[in-house]
């Protein structure tokens, strides 16, 4: 049976609108809320249950979200809204007419399962902006890395503006997070080299180090780098060769650039 909304003030959409701007809320309720149809077929492909959907049919039809959803529609509370309520809750700009509410899986480095013993993992220290989350998990799912790790994290992973700006990026790849020392432990256990992107006396080109093996690739923020903390901890600390005459691009491209050259050597080993 589908349920109808037709006021801005419904409790349910007030709650939509709080989830959504409050990291502390998504926490608190075990909720957070992913908007558009190919996101939301990624939660679900991620194992992630949706408690509710909402849906505007002059944008989408029930029908054509059964056709991409299949049956679990039917488990789920579906409610369809008028304009002004899909509005409100509405944060994409070019919107698909649809958004779901979903429990929260918040997964910690000790939750990570390695599936095969040469591991390839991005691991980011305390990135600051959405936009370079999201991007820098874009770039994980291109480049097939088995797992993304966030240490000391500055906001939670379900931030909608991270699932916006990754196109469902959050939910196609192993994400944990963890404070520094917990995962420098944790990839000394096992024994995964560490290859931190930095900037320093001991750097050396990304061109003359083997990722061969079970590998991960620590970048920082763009504003401070990397912590003491992971430089002293680096089985090696390496540095892009700049042709021009700027020291640093975006962090989302410098993990690129490397990914794709252990990408490079890890496909060569297998011909």
């Amino acid at each position: 049976m589908i349920k109808s909304i037709s006021s801005p003030t419904n409790p349910l959409i007030k709650n939509i609108v709080h989830l959504t701007d409050k990291s502390r809320a998504r926490k608190d309720s075990g909720t957070f809320v992913v908007e558009g149809q190919r996101e939301i077929l990624l939660a679900l492909k991620g194992g992630y249950l949706p408690k509710t959907i909402i849906f505007n049919p002059t944008i989408v039809s029930f029908n054509h979200l059964l056709d991409l959803y299949g049956n679990i529609l039917f488990d789920t509370e579906m409610i369809e809204v008028t304009n002004l309520v899909y509005n409100k809750i509405a944060y994409r700009e070019g919107t698909e007419g649809v958004i779901a509410m979903f429990s929260y899986i918040e997964k910690h480095i000790e939750d990570l399962a390695l599936k095969n013993n040469n591991p390839f993992i991005l691991v980011a220290e305390a990135p600051e902006k959405p936009g370079n989350i999201g991007a820098l998990l874009r770039t994980a799912d291109a480049a097939g890395v088995d797992a993304f790790i966030i240490a000391n994290p500055n906001t939670d992973i379900f931030n909608p503006n991270i699932i916006r700006s990754s196109v469902g990026g959050v939910f196609t790849k192993q994400v944990v997070s963890g404070a520094s020392m917990e995962i420098i432990t944790f990839l000394k256990k096992q024994k995964i080299k560490i290859f931190c992107a930095t900037i320093n006396d001991s750097s050396v080109s990304i061109y003359d180090q083997d990722y061969t093996g079970p590998t991960a690739l620590v970048v920082g923020t763009e504003s401070t780098g990397l912590s003491e903390e992971w430089v002293n901890a680096a089985d090696h600390n390496i540095i892009i060769p700049m042709q021009g005459q700027l020291d640093s691009v975006n962090v989302s491209v410098s993990a690129a650039i490397i990914l794709f050259e252990a990408v490079r050597q890890r496909m060569l080993i297998k011909k």
